[in-house]
């Protein structure tokens, strides 16, 4: 009896030290290393083989437009399933479906390696898309899961960091491989973070209970129309500015499909039985508005990291390893940046860091608005550079703001929905970007031709330099004066893409100044801890 008395004492005892809430085991930490690696290999996976395209299209017997095909399945994939995520691991659990999804993604990637045609390459494509895609909502979910709110947004951090490294590293790795060790070297890499992944979080997680009653009482509807709404959505992206957009029937039906899809997903959602996401969680104003923030933010992010490597290639004519080497300067910034914007978390208003972000971001894009025909490196070094230090400053507390008050019951459908709205902004930017580059050089060329005539003296007097300069390389006067008009030709049609590439960098920093406007919208937020 004395034993009991006395364990009731040490139990209501107010002098016994308190339990500490935000303790997180060292198992704990490693476990959300573990899913931000994943987040980091989605990502990755699709910059490290953007940049060896031509040489697996050549491999394959592919034409360009059917290569294109090879970025475009995993990207649709991804798209499809990172709002299915959340769902999913309440049917299958969390640890079991996050080791089933890495193995398949390791299998379809050795896979790709092995391909021997354009079709089998597609299909281990698609598959690696579809469990590699869960990969950033997961991490997502497994900060929000495990980590307490106060050191939820150092969580954020490692995914942040390691999530925009990718883009960073992934051209320049990918280059480097593809030039010394052939294209398969590209997929062979991934095995080693994709093991390591599967490793930690093998260990890390506890078992979760399956529920798989509840693919009986699933939305089937709202699943496969919501499934058909992005994977056509895509498609249209991808391929709409080579179809020339409404003028092509496909893309129309495709568009009309897609949009009737998508307005049966938003029924079953919102008034159907059994939604298997929250859509509701957008009327809540900072997780809403932060979500318009972050369309920005792809748009930015993936739109800058398409147009400077298109404008080295085109105008520079760089291989994939210089374009790599340019672009790293993006990424070294913010190794610096990510500790500082840790710190400055705990005693400023994440709204000024967010808006500061965008400001930074804008800054760099607009440096890039007067470039001409010989910038190159030296010139696009500062950029990136200062776009690097930017993006940390916005996609950080960014997110922490989207999170806040998002309960763990929750935190599925808030992770699909986040990331899907920035995934989205990025696949409709680079759209977006691709066809304003076609009608903005269409547009600087009209101009530079009505200044090019043979009643203007510098015409003449260029083009008879050129006539002569031929003539001296062995070419006849008729030839040689062929050859001059082809060369003036040319050099009017690379500082009109330049111009183009111009309007396209001011068109993405009067975004970010957008942004910056648009995050003094949210309510004001400083995390604790």
């Amino acid at each position: 009896m004395t034993d009991v008395t006395a364990s009731q004492e040490e139990q209501t005892n107010p002098t016994a030290p308190p339990v500490d809430e935000d303790y997180v085991s060292l198992k704990t930490w490693f476990t959300v290393w573990g899913s931000v690696i994943g987040a980091f290999i989605a990502v990755l996976n699709i910059m490290i083989t953007n940049s060896s395209l031509k040489d697996i299209q050549g491999a394959l017997g592919a034409t360009l437009h059917e290569g294109s095909f090879i970025s475009t399945a995993y990207l649709t994939a991804e798209v499809v399933v990172i709002p299915l995520t959340g769902w999913l691991v309440q049917v299958v659990g969390l640890r079991r479906f996050v080791l089933s999804a890495s193995s398949i993604f390791l299998a379809a990637t050795l896979c790709c390696a092995m391909a021997w045609s354009l079709e089998s390459m597609l299909v281990f494509r698609t598959i690696a898309g579809f469990a590699g895609g869960t990969f950033i909502p997961l991490s997502f979910t497994v900060i929000l899961t495990l980590l307490p709110p106060s050191k939820q947004p150092l969580g954020i951090a490692m995914f942040s960091l390691t999530a925009t490294q990718a883009p960073s590293i992934g051209p320049t790795l990918g280059g480097f491989l593809t030039e010394n060790y052939g294209w398969e070297s590209i997929f062979y890499l991934q095995v080693i973070p994709t093991s390591m992944m599967i490793m930690i979080l093998s260990w890390g997680l506890s078992q979760s209970n399956s529920k798989w009653a509840m693919l009986k009482e699933a939305d089937w509807p709202g699943i496969f129309t919501l499934s058909a709404a992005l994977g056509a959505m895509i498609i249209i992206l991808e391929e709409g500015n080579r179809l020339d957009w409404l003028e092509s029937p496909s893309v129309v039906r495709g568009s009309l499909f897609a949009g009737s899809c998508f307005l049966i997903f938003l029924y079953r959602q919102l008034w159907g039985p059994n939604p298997f996401i929250n859509i509701r969680l957008l009327a809540r104003w900072n997780f809403g508005m932060a979500n318009v923030i972050g369309v920005i933010l792809g748009l930015g992010l993936y739109g800058t990291i398409f147009i400077t490597p298109l404008y080295l290639a085109q105008i520079q004519d760089y291989n994939a390893l210089q374009i790599g080497v340019t672009m790293m300067w993006f990424g070294f910034p913010q190794l610096i940046a990510v500790p500082l914007i840790v710190r400055l978390m705990k005693k400023v208003d994440l709204r000024h860091l967010v808006a500061f972000g965008c400001l930074i971001f804008a800054w760099s894009c607009l440096i890039n608005i007067h470039m001409n025909a010989e910038s190159g490196y030296d010139q696009l070094l500062l950029a990136n550079f200062i776009r690097g230090i930017g993006q940390p400053f916005l996609s950080i507390p960014l997110a922490v703001m989207a999170t806040v008050g998002i309960e763990q019951a929750q935190a599925g459908s808030a992770s699909g929905l986040y990331n899907l709205t920035r995934n989205l902004g990025g696949a409709v930017g680079i759209a977006f970007l691709a066809t304003f580059l076609s009608i903005r050089q269409q547009f600087h060329s009209s101009y530079v031709v009505e200044n090019i005539s043979l009643y203007n003296p510098v015409t003449v007097e260029r083009l008879d330099g050129m006539k002569n300069y031929f003539v001296n390389l062995g070419a006849d006067t008729g030839l040689a004066q062929e050859q001059a008009l082809l060369a003036i030709d040319a050099i009017a049609r690379r500082e009109s893409m330049v111009m183009a590439y111009n309007d396209a960098f001011y068109f993405v920093g009067a975004a970010f100044v957008f942004g910056a406007f648009v995050t003094y919208t949210l309510k004001p937020f400083r995390p604790q801890g």
